[in-house]
């Protein structure tokens, strides 16, 4: 087992790392720094998928452009949280995002938590407070997280 890799033993017990064990705080190590990378990433990625399915839509997607990029966002979210527990820009960043017990997203979490995750980024406000619980509490939740009892943990080496 490497020094970032989740034990069979500590999926059993049905947790996430606890950081305020020595031997489990590294799992939170720089998340915070990683998430906005990739947070940048993955806008870049969104904004790269929205202007390829353009043509697609004849055009019309320049009509409602942010509705359309928003659209394309939520779902390129949901699949590859889906797939792989974290964005492709997490996936660079080498993070995941954990369950509370311990386990990958499934389709249902990473609905979910994308569509708690588009309300904070829509309403200004919730925002700024998921901003802040990210920078002040233990696993470094943001207001999504918190609500589901997930946390964005360093990816297992």
């Amino acid at each position: 087992m490497t020094d970032f890799e989740m034990s069979d033993e500590d999926i059993r017990l049905g947790r996430l790392p606890d950081p305020e064990d020595p031997l489990e705080s590294a799992f939170y190590d720089g998340v915070n720094a990683k998430r906005l990378v990739a947070w940048i990433i993955d806008a870049i990625l969104v904004t790269f998928l929205t202007l390829i399915l353009t043509p697609f839509t004849a055009f019309t997607a320049l009509f409602f452009w942010p509705v359309f990029w928003l659209t394309v966002g939520f779902i390129y979210r949901v699949l590859t949280i889906t797939m792989n527990s974290g964005t492709w820009g997490m996936q660079i960043t080498g993070i995941e995002l954990r369950r509370g017990d311990g386990t990958r997203f499934d389709f249902g979490t990473a609905l979910l938590h994308t569509f708690l995750y588009s309300l904070a980024v829509a309403i200004s406000p919730l925002q700024l407070i998921s901003v802040i619980m990210m920078l002040v509490t233990p696993r470094n939740q943001g207001l999504h997280d918190t609500i589901l009892g997930t946390a964005a943990i360093r990816r297992s080496l």
